[in-house]
């Protein structure tokens, strides 16, 4: 995997992923940035949800769970003192679906967190990453 991020101005980079998509990232005006885009912890924050989304969404349909949404709300508080890393991550799944089984919906997001998801897996080496659901019945 490769990536090339570039310095555009004040304190705006654009991030250029191999696969050819590209992010602004900024800061706030507060410390010379112009909030054109997501903070680069935000970044680490998104990531590690798309990598679970993925993980829970592919694991709950192999299981022929019938999901039509899934959406995962991720929360995190960070160290006082540099570095600032994340110490603690609440993330909250709210699988969609018809007659999805709650215990698919665990088993998923704990294979997701204790063996697919390398952004979970990394990001636990100095976070408690802590994990709950919701299952919202379709009609």
């Amino acid at each position: 995997m490769k990536v090339k991020v570039q310095w555009i101005e004040g304190r705006t980079f654009l991030g250029e992923s191999g696969s050819g998509h590209g992010v602004l990232m900024d800061t706030a005006p507060d410390i010379g940035g112009r909030n054109l885009g997501p903070r680069p912890m935000e970044m680490l924050l998104l990531g590690m949800g798309g990598c679970t989304g993925i993980d829970v969404v592919m694991m709950l349909q192999k299981m022929r769970e019938k999901v039509s949404g899934c959406s995962m709300e991720l929360e995190a508080e960070r160290a006082g003192e540099e570095p600032k890393v994340f110490t603690n991550i609440k993330v909250t799944y709210v699988v969609t679906g018809k007659g999805v089984k709650p215990a698919n919906v665990e088993r998923a997001i704990q294979l997701s967190a204790e063996k697919y998801c390398s952004a979970s897996i990394m990001l636990g080496k100095t976070a408690a990453i802590t994990h709950d659901f919701r299952i919202v019945e379709e009609e």
